[in-house]
């Protein structure tokens, strides 16, 4: 998710996606580690989403 996306969303649903990201990853890791995951990049884009996301929600608290 870009951030110009996130940026666009409350904190609320910043948080709700933020937990669906994670959910995701645990998901993905499970994957790898049973060897089911073909698609490896998948583990990268979404650690990174969730730093992403936790900036943006942090930048948005420390605004306000």
């Amino acid at each position: 998710m870009k951030a110009s996306k996130i940026r666009e969303l409350e904190l609320d649903e910043i948080r709700q996606q933020l937990a669906s990201t994670r959910e995701s990853l645990f998901n993905l890791r499970l994957q790898h580690k049973t060897g089911q995951l073909e698609n490896l990049s998948m583990l990268k884009k979404s650690r990174r989403d969730i730093a992403r996301m936790e900036t943006i929600a942090r930048e948005t608290t420390t605004k306000k």
